[in-house]
Formats: structure tokens, C-alpha cells, sequence
């Protein structure tokens, strides 16, 4: 009798036991739970977004327009982020090296300029041009304040950079082709590689190329260099590495998170590309257009599932206005599985270019080096032509366009793209000391462009460059002045005087 007492006794003792551990582990649940839903709020920060494409990915949502609520949000946010510490960007503009003085302009030195009212009264057929060119709903006047940015950055361009670093309307200009609406859609034509042109209110246009390789992808070491992907993040960084070396001669360029659906499949009049959009079985909305290399249904572009990264870059005036005159690079690759272009095979390949014209005279030579020195730097294999504007003749800057196919291998150089440095031994003072500069601990080209690249919009959804293609310019900056160098030792006339009372370098 007394031990089935104690058994029921123990039995209540279990079981009131079990019932208090399951009460514990419901609470416990809730509070776990409570935490979790906690930590997967985003702060509001634009630093706190997450930095991979993945995970921005997972994240987006599966309604066109609520993509385009969160892409609004995106592009709303300033551009000017807080670095720690001092910035190190602002120091390198405020060096002497960034504020050498300039030629004053003369007239004819600007590309284009309005027409005062004597010029309207010489000649009628002006009159007749300008209705010609210009729609006649247009809502500006010859008050400059009234001018979109893209028509302010047309008419800054000068005879010898395509736009002043210190201009307010350069931050004005990206900020509008990352926020302003977009009326239409369609496929540029020429070129290897999908692109599109695209159109703002005010009549202001943009060139599109589309995210089609994650940021931390390498180029396949069995592919050619004219087999290569172009990349979006490419263009931007292009852009940035540019005006960071004071050269000022690629158009701005800004990334801009867009719907697929909403501003571009829904508004397109071009058939030709509406008829290449498909749902992906993922349920990613997805095109390919028509062109060369990678427009097929095995080489999409795809949102994720509406939203797509991509870089767009500001369009030169027309050429009905400003024509361009297309130059065939001395340095081109010979574009073959199997053939060597000249300067290939010759060493003293430079001693013929030096007697060619327009390289015998002026400052075409180490215009062209210049742009060895930005191709080397992101590793950009790609640039077979370059383009001057004609107006200019041959006493103007060189136009660096189309970078898509840089910052493809950061594990390794390509040192045949500084040939024409190698070969001709011949650099502009400027170029060498801003680049000695940017080899200082205090200037660090790496810290610097990382800094830089914070200022566009995509950033915000994942660093533009990855960390090691970040350090491959400080590598390949180190080998471009191990070059000069070499070049000093053998030569007495490597530099090409620019500048003056800054003999001593950095």
C-alpha cells in the first residue's frame, strides 16, 4: 500500500516535472523567435545593406511594382556617405597636383556654345538648324539655369577635357540618370555586346549596359579578350579610375538599380528586342536582344526577378552637331586566335609611329600613353579605336570610351598593354607625378577609389570592385613606375614637360 502510494506520488512528481520543461521551451521559442524577426529588420543606414548580390537578391520582392518602390528608395538615397576618418579622396583633390592652373579658353576652344543674338541675326539657315535639331516643346532658354544637366554638361566640354572636375553640374548629371524616369527603351545599334539607349524627360538620353556577371567573377583564363563578357560595374569604376588620375575624359557614368518589366519590356517600341523576353523557370524576367557575342536564350540578362543592375553612361552630343572622327589605335591587337599585330613583333615599333602623323608632333603621343597607363591600370585589353572630336583637330584629348571589357582578371597583369609606354618611353610630368602620388600610403590609389565608388548609388547594394581588384591597382600602379624607371636609366627625354614649377615629384 505504501509503494503504490510513493509510485503515484513520484508519477505526479514527472509529470508536473514535464509540464514545467514544456512550459520553459514554449517561452523559449517565443523569445528566439521574437530575436530572430528582430535581427532580419535592415536599419535604415545605407551602410547596413547587405554587401553580397545574393543576398540583395533573396531579398527583393516578386512584384513589379513593388520593385520599383524598393529601386525608388535605392536611387533615393545620398550619395555623399560618410567615410571614417578623414577622406582621404577630398585630400587628393585639394593637392596642387588636382589644382594646377589652365589655359584660359578662348572661344573656339568650347565644343559647342548658345548663340547670342548678333549670331542669330547673320544668317537665317542658323535659325532653321537649331528647329532642326531641337523639338519645339523644349522648356529651356539661353538662361543656363534652365537647362537639364545633360545639355549644361554638353556645353561644358572644352578643347581639352570632357568636363571640369570641380563643376557642381557633374554631381547634378549622375544624380539625374539615377533617379529621373525612364520613357523609353531600345537596342543601340553596333557593338558586339547587348546595349540600350535610353530616354529621359527633357530629352536627355543614356547608353545602358546590363549586370551580367556577379562582381567577384574572373574572366575564364581560356577566353580571348574579344571573347569576354562587358561588364556594368566595369563602365562605373572606369569613370571613377578616370577622373581619379585627372584625366577627364570618359562621360560620367552612374549605376542604377531598374525594373525589367516596368521600364523596359513595358515600353519598348523596339520589336526586335520585345520579341527576346521570356520568364526564366526561376521566375526571373529575362532578355537577350540581338547582336554579335551572348544575344541568345543561353546568354540572358535577367532580373532578379524584375530588378537588374546596371551602368549608365551619359551620351556625347550628336554627331549632326559635333561630329567625331574614329582613330585606329597604333597599339590594336590583331583580334585572331593565331596572328601578331605588328608592335607584337617589333621592338623598335614606336620608332615608326614617332614619324606618323598625327603621333610626330603635339601631345597625341603621350595622349595615348596616358591611356595605356588607365587600360593597364583595369586591366582593359579591349581598346582597338579611339575618338576625337573633329572640331578640335588634332590639338585635343582623346576620348577613352567603351571600358565594358575592364577589371576582368584581377589574379593577374597583362603587361603587353603598357607597350606603348614600354616601347616609346615617353610620359606627360602630370601623369607621373599624380601617379607617385597615388603609390603614398597617405594617397593610396586602392583607399581612394574605394572611397570614390561609395559616391554611386549601387554601392549601396554591394561594393562596386571587389577587394582584390582594389589591390591589383596598387600593384599594376608600382609596375607602371617600375617602367618609367627602366625608361629614365636608358633615356634622357622619357618626360614630356606639361606643367610647370613641380620638377620635384611627391
Amino acid at each position: 500500500m505504501v509503494r503504490r502510494n510513493l509510485g503515484q506520488s513520484t508519477r505526479s512528481i514527472y509529470l508536473g516535472l514535464a509540464c514545467l520543461s514544456l512550459s520553459l521551451h514554449v517561452l523559449l521559442a517565443f523569445f528566439c523567435l521574437s530575436v530572430l524577426q528582430t535581427a532580419c529588420v535592415f536599419p535604415s543606414s545605407s551602410s547596413s545593406i547587405p554587401g553580397t548580390d545574393t543576398q540583395h537578391h533573396e531579398s527583393v520582392s516578386q512584384s513589379p511594382a513593388s520593385d520599383a518602390a524598393s529601386s525608388n528608395k535605392l536611387q533615393r538615397r545620398p550619395h555623399d556617405e560618410k567615410v571614417d576618418g578623414p577622406s582621404k579622396l577630398e585630400a587628393l583633390f585639394e593637392h596642387p597636383l588636382y589644382n594646377l592652373p589652365q589655359p584660359e579658353l578662348q572661344q573656339d576652344d568650347w565644343l559647342l556654345r548658345l548663340k547670342t543674338e548678333e549670331d542669330a541675326k547673320d544668317t537665317e539657315s542658323q535659325e532653321e538648324e537649331k528647329e532642326d535639331i531641337f523639338p519645339d516643346d523644349i522648356t529651356w532658354t539661353t538662361d543656363v539655369e534652365t537647362h537639364p544637366p545633360w545639355l549644361r554638361f554638353h556645353l561644358g566640354i572644352s578643347r581639352w577635357e570632357l568636363y571640369n572636375r570641380k563643376d557642381p553640374n557633374l554631381a547634378q548629371l549622375t544624380h539625374y540618370l539615377a533617379t529621373q524616369r525612364i520613357l523609353g527603351a531600345v537596342q543601340k545599334k553596333g557593338g558586339t555586346q547587348l546595349k540600350l539607349l535610353i530616354s529621359f524627360p527633357n530629352y536627355g538620353q543614356a547608353l545602358l549596359k546590363p549586370m551580367k556577371q556577379s562582381r567577384h567573377a574572373e574572366t575564364d583564363v581560356n577566353l580571348f579578350y574579344f571573347s569576354d563578357f562587358e561588364r556594368h560595374n566595369a563602365e562605373i569604376a572606369a569613370f571613377h579610375l578616370d577622373r581619379l588620375l585627372s584625366f577627364n575624359r570618359i562621360p560620367p557614368v552612374v549605376g542604377r538599380l531598374i525594373n525589367v518589366t516596368t521600364e523596359i519590356k513595358e515600353i519598348t517600341t523596339d520589336r526586335r528586342l520585345s520579341k527576346t523576353f521570356f520568364t526564366s523557370p526561376a521566375g526571373n524576367v529575362c532578355f537577350y536582344g540581338q547582336c554579335e557575342y551572348y544575344c541568345s536564350v543561353e546568354h540572358p540578362v535577367c532580373g532578379q526577378p524584375h530588378m537588374l543592375e546596371v551602368s549608365l553612361a551619359t551620351m556625347l552630343p550628336d554627331l549632326t552637331i559635333a561630329p567625331r572622327r574614329s582613330w585606329r589605335s597604333p597599339w590594336r591587337r590583331s583580334y585572331s586566335r593565331t596572328k601578331l599585330a605588328q608592335w607584337e613583333k617589333d621592338p623598335a615599333y614606336c620608332d615608326t609611329v614617332k614619324q606618323t602623323p598625327p603621333y610626330n608632333q603635339g601631345t597625341r603621343l603621350v595622349d595615348l600613353i596616358d591611356m595605356a597607363v588607365l587600360d593597364f591600370l583595369m586591366s582593359n585589353m579591349d581598346r582597338h579605336h579611339y575618338e576625337t572630336f573633329e572640331q578640335f583637330g588634332n590639338n585635343t584629348f582623346l576620348l577613352h570610351l567603351d571600358n565594358g571589357r575592364a577589371f576582368g582578371r584581377h589574379s593577374q597583369d597583362e603587361p603587353s598593354i603598357l607597350a606603348p609606354l614600354q616601347q616609346c618611353c615617353r610620359i606627360r610630368r602630370s601623369t607621373l607625378l599624380r601617379l607617385r602620388l597615388l603609390s603614398l600610403p597617405d594617397f593610396r590609389l586602392s583607399d581612394i577609389m574605394r572611397e570614390s565608388l561609395t559616391q554611386d548609388p549601387l554601392s549601396r547594394v554591394a561594393p562596386l570592385l571587389s577587394e582584390p581588384h582594389l589591390s591589383a591597382l596598387d600593384r599594376r600602379l608600382a609596375k607602371v613606375l617600375q617602367v618609367v624607371q627602366a625608361c629614365q636609366e636608358k633615356h634622357d627625354d622619357v618626360i614630356y614637360n606639361d606643367i610647370e614649377g613641380h620638377d620635384q615629384g611627391p
